[in-house]
Order: structure tokens, then sequence, then C-alpha cells
């Protein structure tokens, strides 16, 4: 729990804090943001890919991204002015990388921060770094515990970590709770890589598409995946499936750094993504967003690698292990991605008014890189999420944006 927050350490002169008498059981519908849920053994799993796209899935990095809760949030009403969650979250450990800080949760009221928040201990996956083999152990669950809220009815969002897995064991407050009503407000689906899911960021309120989401005044469902940005079928499928009034796709990024396809692949894989996603939204406004700058693979293919040299010395950097001149043979670089993009939504807007196209270097550029460089020389920080966020909003949500509409996030 975050000491700095009145909601996290009560004034040890007030009155004594009510016990959380209220149990819930969490339930699907008091989530937001997931596109499936699963009951395990020891509590309710969020999912950001449902069960069909997940069963065709053979990659353990996009199993553990998909399993992290980026923009997945607990929304209910009630005058409880304690709540308590019970959570078994899942820790990484990369031995020989920087130890990775726990999973924040954002409490927020009436769409407001009002607490943060994170569980120690849980389970473990250590991952090693050099041949991808884990090991898993099992830990002990942990309790939040957020007090001091108005004893007014209100709403209650608690934003899951956008890095850590985690099972919700049981929800107790100290009044009754009800599932947070619809606010009519339209939902944004969006598909990205690591930057989408938010790696870098401060808290699960602070990724640039919870940033921009609140801007706009939009529903939220974040398919940002780290490393799992790669146009698979399945996750078009979900997207075809999912209920949403606006779809954004930011691509590229992934393809360049797993060294995944060559050009010749790649556009008819944008094509099929497109058209898979327009089986289901055939008049849905689309906006594909091209990489932000990343010095890294601008001009130079990957796939990416760890700087080994940063590691011995305790820092986490990357490096472009690919050559230049492996341009010629097709090998893709962001400069190239973006070319292909602009030109394949160009020509499919002729045909198709509510598709349209972002550069992403007008969410993140060279003067952006010069001020707030990528610490790991891949993604952005805290600063950099809110100022992409704050962009995408401006250029997607604004007026003449593509999801231009009302404050309220009516069109």
């Amino acid at each position: 729990m975050d000491p700095r927050h009145p909601a996290a350490r009560p004034d040890r002169d007030a009155a004594p804090v009510p016990a959380a008498t209220f149990t819930t059981p969490v339930t699907a519908d008091l989530l937001r943001g997931a596109l499936d849920t699963e009951r395990t053994g020891r509590g309710l799993l969020p999912h950001r890919l449902p069960a069909r796209a997940r069963a065709q899935n053979t990659d353990e990095q996009l199993a553990m991204a998909e399993s992290q809760p980026s923009g997945v949030r607990l929304a209910f009403r009630s005058a409880a002015t304690v709540v308590e969650l019970d959570t078994l979250p899942v820790k990484r450990i990369y031995p020989g990388a920087p130890p990775r800080p726990d999973g924040v949760y954002d409490l927020l009221v009436d769409g407001r921060p009002a607490g943060r928040a994170s569980a120690a201990g849980g389970d473990t996956v250590t991952v090693d770094l050099s041949t991808g083999r884990t090991e898993h152990r099992s830990g002990r669950p942990a309790t939040l515990r957020f007090t001091g809220l108005p004893g007014r009815t209100k709403g209650v969002e608690i934003w899951l970590p956008h890095d850590e897995t985690t099972e919700l064991l049981a929800l107790r407050t100290d009044a009754p709770v009800s599932p947070a009503p619809d606010r009519g407000r339209r939902v944004w689906a969006h598909h990205g890589s690591s930057i989408s899911q938010g790696s870098g960021a401060a808290g699960p309120t602070g990724t640039w598409p919870a940033l921009a989401a609140a801007l706009g005044g939009v529903e939220l469902v974040n398919l940002g995946l780290g490393g799992g940005a790669l146009l698979d079928p399945f996750t078009a499928r979900a997207l075809r499936d999912a209920p949403a009034d606006l779809i954004s796709l930011k691509l590229g990024i992934n393809l360049v750094n797993a060294d995944l396809m060559r050009l010749r692949a790649f556009g008819p894989a944008v094509h099929g993504f497109l058209d898979t996603v327009r089986e289901g939204h055939p008049a849905t406004p689309l906006l594909v967003v091209s990489p932000l700058l990343c010095p890294l693979h601008e001009d130079t293919p990957g796939p990416t690698a760890f700087d080994t040299a940063a590691l011995a010395t305790g820092r986490l950097r990357f490096r472009a292990a690919g050559d230049p001149a492996e341009r010629a043979a097709g090998k893709l670089t962001l400069t190239v991605v973006r070319e292909e993009l602009e030109r394949i939504v160009r020509e499919r807007a002729a045909g198709d008014p509510h598709l349209h196209y972002l550069d992403g270097r007008a969410l993140y550029g060279e003067a952006d890189a010069a001020e707030l460089p990528l610490p790991d020389a891949l993604h952005p920080d805290a600063a950099a999420h809110r100022r992409i966020g704050e962009r995408f909003a401006r250029l997607a949500f604004g007026p003449g944006g593509p999801f231009g509409g009302g404050a309220d996030g009516t069109a």
C-alpha cells in the first residue's frame, strides 16, 4: 500500500476503521475490460483473450501477457468506507536482471484516484533468459486494504496490475456491493505491443491507453500484448467478436523485435488481419497506428536481443541484433513497416471510409526521444506514457479525429 496516500494510511488519532463484514463473490459481472474469465481452484482469473484464442496459442510469452490484466478493473457501487481484496499475484523473476517491482492496484472513486496498493507474496515464475525455460512455485495470497473512503454511495473501481497476473479470491467491504451500471460510453478496443500493455508505466491507470481512454470518455478494452502483436489470426478473431464501438491497432514493433516475417508476408498478413476484424465490425471506426519512434530499429532489422554488457552491471537494456544490409532481402525495419502500413491503409480507405492511419511518430517522435529517451532503448517511461496518452486523445478523440465525439464519449 502506498503510504503517501491518505486511503493507505489512516490517521492514528481517527476513529477505528470499520470491519469489512460483507463478502461479495468475485464474478465476471464485477469486471470490465476482460474478454474472458477462468474459474480456477482458488479464485477468478481474468483473461484478455478468449478461450478459443488461448487454445490455439503455444507461445508462453503471449500466454503470460494476455493473463496480465492491463486495463481490467473491478467496478461496483457501494457506500463502503473499507474495501479489501484478496489476490494471488504471480511474480516474475529473471535471474541476472534487476528485480521487478510488485504490481500496482489503483483505486478510483467516481473516476478519481483514491488509493494505491501492491500485493506481496504470491506465486513465482522464474524465467531463464538464456533458454526461456520457466519454473513455477506456489505461494501465499495477499490482502489489499483500502480505508477512509467516503460513506456515500459511489462508483468504485480497482484497476488490476497491467504487468502482473493476479487471481481474484475475495472482495470484502463494510457495506453491500452491486455491479456498476453501464454508463453508456463507447467501448474502445485497442491492440498493440508491450508499450500498449503498459511497459514502463507507473501503474495501471498510467498506461497510455488508460490515460487516453479517461481523456476520451470511453470504456477501454486493452489488448496490448507484450511481445504478442504479431498479426495472429486468433487475435484478429478476438477483436472481430469483441463488442466495440471504436478499434485501434498499433502494429509493427513486435514483428521487427521477433524478426518474424519478411516484407512479402507482412502486407498480406496485415490485409488478412484487417479483413477478419472487418467481418465483425464492417463500419466501426478503425485506426491503424504505426510504431512509435524507436532509434534501435528505425533502420536496423531485428531480432531484438538483451544487452549482455548492461545485464552484467544490473541494468536491463536491449540492442538490435540484425544487420541494416538485410533490408535488401526483405527484413523489416520500423521505417519499412510505416511505409507499408500507410500504403495499405491509403489503398483500402478508398473503399472503407471508416479506416484511418496515424503515424506513431506523432505520438512519440525525435524531439520526444531527445527529451524523454527510452530507458531500456525499447519502452517509454511513465512521463512518456502520459505524453503518448494525451496526444492520442487529442489526435484520435479530439475534433476532426477518427474517434471524435462528445466529452462524455457519445457520438
